[in-house]
């Protein structure tokens, strides 16, 4: 139990420093002392706010007076391992549910073949940011702007996965302590059904062994979770993620 604890706490911990670093951008990071956020108008993502602690009422009026007067579309993530109600506080004070996500991670254990098929690239120019942008879109429907990768590249990995020469996919790794955490993986519909997400998953597992990690994290969406398992990843908490309505 304590190292599943463990796990969790670096899961969250690689998560809202992968924000950290991207909120380095136009210099959109805030740290209070109840609360972290990141906050840019013009962009996507990653625009959000997140408690460093279980939540209460009093450190939600303080971002609700502080920061959602200012930028109202801010994401609250809400992490499921306080054992407490206070969940409901969020839809007390007029935030709505908008998706939930697993927190996952495998510990590694050897090392995982490289795929012949599906190849990985790092983006190191603009030209290749814009390519990962416009992939990242077709799979997911939103935007991580250019801009924002071309600022933060050297600290995030962003890769382009290739199939038969044919740019089909996304992801991004970051690594913490013992830890990489594997986030905005994704195919976009025109490599779909072809195997193509289990070949990447597995290149990144294979990264992860070579950059000495212990574990790999992960956030699924439900669509996701199946493959992850199949990999032997462990479902472990619950991820809430809401949004201030209108007449919140």
């Amino acid at each position: 139990m304590k190292n599943k604890t463990k796990i969790i706490y670096q899961n969250i911990h690689n998560l809202t420093s992968l924000w950290t670093e991207a909120g380095r951008f136009k210099s959109s990071f805030v740290s209070s002392s109840r609360f972290n956020y990141v906050a840019c108008d013009d962009l996507q993502w990653p625009n959000r706010l997140w408690f460093h602690d279980d939540l209460d009422q009093e450190s939600l009026e303080l971002a609700k007076e502080h920061v959602f007067a200012e930028s109202p579309n801010l994401i609250v993530p809400y992490w499921d391992i306080y054992g407490s109600d206070s969940e409901q506080l969020l839809t007390q004070n007029g935030f709505v549910k908008l998706f939930e996500q697993t927190g996952m991670s495998l510990k590694l254990h050897e090392p995982y073949e490289e795929q012949i098929d599906l190849k990985i690239t790092r983006v190191s120019t603009r030209e290749e940011a814009i390519t990962w942008s416009k992939l990242f879109f077709a799979a997911f429907g939103y935007e991580i702007h250019p801009d924002l990768i071309m600022h933060t590249h050297v600290e995030i990995n962003y890769y382009i996965a290739h199939y038969q020469t044919q740019a089909i996919g996304t992801a991004i790794t970051y690594q913490t302590g013992e830890v990489t955490g594997i986030h905005a993986m994704g195919i976009a519909p025109a490599g779909r059904r072809k195997g193509l997400a289990n070949q990447l998953m597995n290149q990144l597992l294979h990264l992860a062994t070579e950059d000495k990690s212990q574990y790999v994290t992960l956030q699924a969406s439900e669509m996701g979770k199946g493959l992850y398992l199949k990999l032997g990843f462990a479902e472990e908490f619950k991820i809430k993620n809401y949004r201030l309505t209108d007449d919140g």
